[in-house]
């Protein structure tokens, strides 16, 4: 199955492609870069930055920067991953930025549960423009 995350909320998405993964779905999340992230800008930024400066660089917790890397975190913060069932979950995961060539001629699915919803179409952000804003290059 191959998921088009173009406009939808990263969190809704993570859960839906978590619940698609533990029953046995190999699973491929194209477009990464513009999932959304809702609320504030500001408040957005500061409690990514905030997450980026625990720990320290030896012993971490090491946070991704990069949008795929992102996502395929968040979804692993919904799986059992120390389990080898979470485990299994996660290999069936591919996320990619972009659309690669060997799908271009697929067609993509929209969850309806990871939507964008009315109420919250003026406060969000793109989680490419997040990555850069850490210090990404994708």
């Amino acid at each position: 199955m191959i998921l088009d995350a173009s406009g939808l909320v990263l969190g809704r998405l993570a859960s839906v492609a978590a619940t698609l993964l533990l029953k046995g779905e190999e699973l491929n999340i194209v477009n990464v870069e513009k999932a959304v992230i809702t609320g504030r800008r500001e408040t957005v930024f500061r409690e990514y930055n905030d997450i980026m400066q625990k720990g320290s660089r030896e012993k971490g917790p090491h946070f991704p920067k990069r949008p795929d890397r992102i996502m395929k975190r968040t979804v692993r913060g919904m799986l059992p991953y120390k389990t080898k069932r979470g485990r299994d979950a996660m290999s069936r995961l591919r996320v990619y930025v972009g659309v690669p060539a060997e799908f271009s001629q697929e067609s993509f699915e929209q969850p309806e549960g990871a939507k964008l919803r009315e109420g919250n179409s003026s406060t969000y952000i793109e989680l490419g423009e997040l990555s850069k804003r850490l210090g990404s290059k994708f």
